[in-house]
């Protein structure tokens, strides 16, 4: 019988806080600083490994926010939530002076639905030294579900973040500092998203790490038939899905139900593991 190291299958999971009136799940809900601190917080006693803050709504048709109406609404919650955690921050932003910023005020994270494409924000990132996630989105926010269409939807989406990963690295960030969210929603058909869940496999095969974002989002509704807050059931089956398929880090609304979906999963999963190496 061969012995091998047992380690535990357990993917980190993401607490999202949007400091904003118009995100389309929990837009005012973390609109007042106090709030956002707090709501940081429960999150991590509930089992967030990470925290996710934002000030600029990117659904489909969201507009732009100014600079300094994004800086006053995140800047303030980073530095309320760091001054009683060291939980691990990541500022969801592509402006450039917000990234620097955020990390200067504690953040540990630049994530950014436009994967440092805009002005100024492939050097913020290079300068500020901390790990970036790079989405793929087809598109803008405003535009980006106006007919979504691909000759080959995961090669396509592949080239896109690997191409992104080539320039990051040229810019002077590291290799294993780089992730990838493949961009659920973003530019993409109900039958793009769910091709994208069956066949995550490609990108967790990848060199990066993957972080997936599918909490209730419209994905799950046109399945399940409910409104935005009745998606629970819907999102823990798609974040168990991506978990089974090697995501690395789950963005999620619902951190206490997703907590308990990968313990459950990752105690099926490590007991096959022992299986395994038991009968080998």
């Amino acid at each position: 019988m061969t012995v091998q190291t047992h380690q535990q299958i357990y993917p980190q999971i993401m607490g999202i806080i949007n400091v904003t009136p118009d995100s389309f799940s929990d837009g005012g809900k973390h609109y007042v600083v106090e709030k956002a601190v707090a709501a940081g917080l429960e999150m991590q006693g509930q089992g967030a490994d990470w925290l996710d803050i934002g000030g600029e709504s990117t659904r489909p048709g969201a507009q732009e926010v100014s600079v300094q109406q994004e800086l006053d609404r995140v800047i303030p919650v980073i530095e309320g939530i760091r001054k009683q955690s060291t939980i691990p921050i990541s500022i969801d932003t592509s402006k450039a002076l917000v990234m620097r910023e955020a990390v200067s005020a504690g953040a540990t994270m630049i994530n950014d639905v436009y994967a440092l494409q805009r002005e100024g924000a492939l050097q913020a990132a290079a300068d500020c030294k901390v790990p970036v996630c790079l989405m793929h989105m087809q598109g803008t926010p405003k535009t980006m579900q106006a007919k979504p269409n691909y000759d080959s939807l995961i090669a396509e989406i592949i080239q896109f973040l690997q191409g992104r990963a080539e320039v990051c690295i040229k810019a002077g960030i590291k290799s294993e500092n780089i992730m990838f969210d493949p961009g659920f929603g973003f530019g993409k058909t109900l039958e793009h998203n769910y091709a994208l869940l069956a066949q995550l496999e490609s990108f967790t095969g990848l060199e990066h790490k993957i972080l997936v974002g599918i909490s209730r989002k419209s994905m799950i509704a046109n399945v399940v038939r409910n409104d935005t807050h009745n998606r629970l059931a819907g999102s823990l089956a798609a974040a168990t899905l991506a978990m089974h398929t090697g995501a690395h880090v789950i963005r999620v609304h619902d951190v206490p139900e997703t907590v308990d979906a990968r313990a459950v999963y990752s105690a099926m999963t490590n007991a096959a593991c022992v299986s395994r190496n038991n009968n080998e």
